[in-house]
């Protein structure tokens, strides 16, 4: 095996189901150069520092390049003005500070202790609802049936997104978060449906904004969308386009995965499965071990600002720099047995919400809801069972999870 090209093989779909003998080889070297020029960090203590590191950039994003109409007029006026708007107001996790801190500043003023404990009980409504409606099922697809639906919803209510509209976001947010991975950065046919896709939803999303200041509710966006305490508003309205695109991206795709890898492991490990169901107090511990042991992002983008010297290793100006995440929370430096799925570990400092600066802004929402529905799977499905596994995997490596996730079952109890 040939150390530069473990993160090529890490990408590859051929290795979805079971990426961490590869992440346990990528960690012998804790930074290392791949072939392509791009350093991945794996080890523990190497991204935690390199997540630390001012030297190290969000802006990870190549310029914005919208594929052309034909159309001379567009082509030439219209093309260039909206490239550089998208260029110079990109979501908040693909920015370094300031413009990083003031954005998420205003996000986390509108996530209120009131708002967010509000979603707790209203995950668990949610959840009940859903395997209501799945009435006499013998089969169950964990995926469509309940970890796209509670997610969605969850994310639609807080911004404030009508009902009624709600399908429409399922689409556009499993489009858009193939911008994670590295290669759809390169690809331009996957980035022309982005940029149509980012398109379609600005325009949607400055439709809903111009309707919430006309008529305030009680959401999210109509927060964001509103003035400070100084009478300016809280950003400008480009700004505000890109911050709801991202929470609802956000707040959608890491959720799935991270509730189908959990019941997942649950399913593989009965004994855990028992426990949680006759204990639901476990189901904190439960979502902390799933978010070291399956993680829903497998790793983050960055760039090196200027040399960073690491180890034998230095990372050059302008590199590629990749945090390996999944690789660091199976650390054997950090934690005992760490390919053991361990709910009951003592100390677990994992890195599955990322880290420092770009902590994950709804990481107490996306605990609550999948608390939510690893309880009432384990409760109420009767004697569940994979149909396959492994499961069928979504192509993409970044963000990692079961395409499907279907199960036989003897029933649903009320």
């Amino acid at each position: 095996m040939s150390d530069d090209t473990l993160f090529a093989r890490i990408k590859d779909e051929a290795n979805r189901t079971d990426p961490y003998p590869l992440f346990a080889a990528l960690r012998e070297c804790p930074v290392s150069r791949q072939e392509d020029g791009t350093y991945v960090a794996a080890s523990h203590a190497a991204i935690s520092s390199l997540l630390h590191d001012p030297r190290v950039s969000s802006e990870t994003l190549p310029p914005a390049d919208r594929p052309k109409t034909g159309n001379s007029l567009a082509d030439w006026l219209v093309k260039p003005v909206r490239d550089y708007i998208t260029d110079t107001h990109r979501p908040f996790i693909f920015r370094d500070p300031p413009d990083h801190d003031t954005l998420r500043a205003a996000v986390m003023h509108q996530f209120t202790h009131q708002r967010v404990q509000a979603m707790r009980a209203r995950s668990h409504q949610l959840v009940d609802e859903i395997l209501d409606k799945l009435g006499d099922a013998r089969t169950i697809d964990i995926v469509n049936d309940l970890a796209y639906p509670l997610p969605v919803t969850i994310i639609c209510e807080l911004l404030g997104v009508p009902p009624e509209d709600e399908e429409k976001f399922h689409g556009w947010a499993t489009q858009l978060a193939t911008a994670l991975e590295p290669d759809n950065l390169q690809n331009d046919e996957a980035r022309a449906e982005n940029s149509r896709t980012f398109d379609v939803i600005s325009e949607y999303m400055k439709g809903l904004i111009a309707q919430k200041r006309r008529d305030p509710q009680d959401d999210m966006l109509t927060g964001l969308a509103g003035k400070g305490a100084d009478g300016a508003p809280r950003m400008g309205d480009f700004d505000l386009i890109a911050t709801a695109i991202l929470m609802l991206v956000a707040g959608h795709e890491t959720t799935v995965n991270l509730i189908t890898n959990g019941m997942l492991t649950l399913l593989r490990h009965p004994e855990e499965l028992r426990r949680l169901r006759e204990d639901p107090s476990r189901a904190p511990r439960v979502v902390e071990e799933l978010l070291r042991y399956e993680p829903p992002v497998q790793f983050r983008t960055r760039t090196a600002l200027c040399p960073i010297p690491h180890g034998d290793v230095t990372i050059p100006e302008g590199a590629p720099v990749v945090l390996m995440l999944a690789a660091g929370n199976r650390d054997p430096e950090v934690y005992a047995e760490p390919d053991r799925f361990d709910p009951d570990r003592t100390d677990n400092r994992h890195l599955g919400f990322g880290g420092s600066l770009h902590y994950c802004v709804g990481a107490p929402l996306a605990r609550f809801e999948v608390e939510a529905a690893l309880v009432a799977l384990t409760r109420r499905l009767r004697n569940p069972r994979l149909i396959a596994d492994p499961p069928p995997y979504r192509p993409g490596s970044a963000l990692r999870g079961p395409k499907h996730l279907r199960l036989a079952i003897d029933g649903i109890d009320p």
